[in-house]
Parts: structure tokens; C-alpha cells; sequence
């Protein structure tokens, strides 16, 4: 990778270490047919400048190292794409043509990656690179698991400008129904097989698990009417097995919203009807401007959705809706040219918000 693109990346890390904290949320959807849906919101205080970004076949790649000097190089044994940040040669979130799914979510006051040394150079990763490390090299979860050992994720910083880093943890997901989430913590990496399929931020993913235990009440099924002393007492209205479940932005409360939302939804037939159900339980999740705020030298950020994407890994088909444009967008990986000899991008700003419908009155 050119010399400018590993800059880039460095001074979209320093960004992103002093940018507000996100509320990001994955789940999966499982479709009757076999498909399988990797799905996501992305919330940030800024803007992302996110754009469609399609990494060819062969495509060489490097990582970052310490010392920002080139870390880990490898070729692209498969076509990946998916949407990136800040115009970086790097996938925030994404899927294969392999039906390999992977995201980036942050993880902030736990993330603690490895420590290397000058013998690790050549098998090491920035944060940021991992997710598109992943996608570009292997089929299934299996495979990313038998990999993750072998490389080596470190602090990367800028020396002088910010001690900070990007505190991230990743949901990885295949085509046939396979999910990790994959963190570092305590210097230590961590995997964690996910069959609930969900994720959003901190803590970190076992604590999250064990906190399921506080609403194992929670049911998609109405609460029956209650008799006492001969008095009938009925729930108030629709909804009542859900009573108790957080309504709260916090990632603790979208994680228990997310495993209680994915396991009610009716079953889906098939892969673009799972992504529907994906794209419409992510609304759920949205965060408009201004619901979330924080201050950074006494400027205010709004911590808002400012991209959903739904990746179908059976049928290889990217979707993606954006804070402006609520309208699904979709690639179809399959008439992609994988063997293309650069990188290639997709705008998300375009295509019309609204559609008149007023001609089609009888």
C-alpha cells in the first residue's frame, strides 16, 4: 500500500480517537431458505464521509506496524466490499464473496490490544485493519479463528499528537449461520462464539451474556389476565410480555433489545425477506440528531445513525440506507468485476429521498 494511504489511516485514527463515543448495533437474520443476514447500524458524532468501497481480487494490502512503518502485507485471495470512513482503502463493516460478514464496533474502557515487538512487524495490524484483513482472506468463521493467533492487533497512535486509540471489538458472521465476536482485553485476545448473533459496545461481550440472566422474563407473548379476589385484571394493551425491557440507548439496554427483537421476529422465507426484517428491527435502533450528546472542547456532538447496512451472505447482495436517505440501496455482488486491477467506490448520498407518488392516482 502506498505511502499516503498508510498517513491517511493515521490521521483518520487520530479522528477517531478524539470523536465522541458511538452506539453501534449488529444482529443476525436467519432466513427459512438458508439465508443468513449480517446486519448493522453505525452511529457517530461526525461525519463519517462513509462511501461503497469494492476490494478486488489480488489487490495488495498492507497493515499498519509500529513505529507507523508497513506491518503486515498480504494479497486479496478474495473480493470484498462493504462501506468505509474518512475515504480510507479500509472496510468498517462489510462481506466477501464468500458469504464471510464482518464490523468494526467501538469498545471503549475495555479495548486493550497487544503488546509487539520488533519481530512482530511483519504480522502486524492496526485496529482498523482487521475487519478488511478478515474479508479479504477467508471463507468462514472457522477460518478466522484458526488465523486470528497467527497476527498481531496493537495500540497504533500517533507519537506526539495523541496517546489515544481506536478501542474496537468485531462481529464476525458467515453464510452458514456461524458467528464471533472477536476482542482484545487485557492485552489478550478473546473469542467468543455468538449464536445469539448481536452485538453493540461496551462492556465487553461476556459481561453482556451474563446480564441476559436479569430479563430472562421477557416474552414476545402477551401476559394473560390475572384473577384476585375475583376481580379480573387484564394487561393494558398490547406488549405486556415485553414489560421491562430497557428502552435506553445504552449499549447494555440495545444488546438485551436486540436478542429480545431478533429471536420474536416471524421467521423469514427467504434472503431478501430477511433483510427486510433486518433493516426494519435496526429501525428500532436509529438515534436521531440530537437524542444523544457529548462535548469536546466545549463543542456539542450529536451521536446519531448515520448508516444501517444489511449484508444477505447467501445471495452475496449488499444493502445499506443512510441518516438522509432512508430509501434501501443495493449491490449485487455477483455482477461486480472482483478482478478488477484498483479499488472502486459507490457514492451513499445519491438517489431521490422521497418518491411522488402522486401520478398513480385512479
Amino acid at each position: 500500500m502506498k505511502i499516503f494511504k498508510i498517513l491517511l489511516g493515521l490521521a483518520a485514527a487520530v479522528v477517531l480517537a478524539t470523536a465522541p463515543a458511538v452506539a453501534c448495533t449488529g444482529i443476525t437474520v436467519k432466513a427459512q431458505d438458508g439465508a443468513v443476514v449480517h446486519a448493522r447500524t453505525m452511529e457517530f458524532g461526525m461525519d463519517l464521509q462513509s462511501e461503497v468501497l469494492i476490494i478486488p481480487r489480488g489487490y495488495a494490502l498492507t497493515g499498519l506496524g509500529p513505529g507507523d512503518k508497513p506491518g503486515l502485507k498480504w494479497k486479496a485471495k478474495y473480493g470484498a466490499l462493504g462501506l468505509n470512513a474518512f475515504n480510507l482503502p479500509s472496510l468498517a463493516d462489510g462481506m466477501n464473496e464468500k458469504g464471510l460478514g464482518a464490523g468494526m464496533f467501538y469498545l471503549p474502557g475495555f479495548a486493550e490490544y497487544q503488546k509487539v515487538t520488533p519481530a512482530d512487524q511483519d504480522r502486524c495490524l492496526a485496529p482498523w485493519d482487521l475487519v478488511t484483513w478478515m474479508l479479504t482472506n477467508f471463507a468462514s468463521v472457522a477460518e478466522v479463528k484458526a488465523a486470528l493467533p497467527k497476527v498481531k492487533v496493537w495500540p497504533a497512535t500517533i507519537a506526539g499528537i495523541s496517546d489515544s486509540f481506536q478501542p474496537l471489538h468485531y462481529l464476525v458472521t458467515d453464510k452458514g449461520g456461524n458467528s464471533l465476536v472477536v476482542e482484545y482485553v487485557g492485552g489478550k485476545l478473546h473469542l467468543y462464539d455468538n449464536s445469539l448473533g448481536v452485538i453493540t459496545n461496551s462492556p465487553p461481550f461476556d459481561w453482556h451474556l451474563n446480564n441476559l440472566r436479569n430479563y430472562v422474563n421477557l416474552s414476545a407473548n402477551n401476559v394473560p389476565q390475572l384473577k384476585l379476589e375475583g376481580i379480573n385484571i387484564y394487561p393494558t394493551g398490547q406488549g405486556s410480555g415485553m414489560l421491562g425491557l430497557p428502552g435506553d440507548i445504552t449499549p447494555p439496554s440495545r444488546l438485551v433489545r436486540a436478542v429480545a427483537f431478533t429471536q420474536a421476529a416471524l421467521p423469514a422465507r427467504d434472503g431478501e425477506e430477511a433483510v427486510m426484517s433486518a433493516l426494519r428491527l435496526l429501525d428500532s435502533f436509529y438515534i436521531s440528531k440530537g437524542m444523544s450528546r457529548s462535548w469536546e472542547k466545549g463543542k456539542v456532538h450529536y451521536d446519531f445513525t448515520q448508516w444501517m447496512d444489511a449484508c444477505d451472505l447467501k445471495n452475496l447482495k449488499f444493502y445499506f440506507a443512510t441518516y438522509d436517505n432512508l430509501t434501501p440501496k443495493v449491490v449485487d455482488m455477483n455482477k461486480l468485476d472482483l478482478n478488477a486491477a484498483k479499488l472502486q467506490r459507490i457514492p451513499i448520498t445519491t438517489g431521490p429521498r422521497f418518491t411522488d407518488v402522486t401520478g398513480l392516482v385512479k
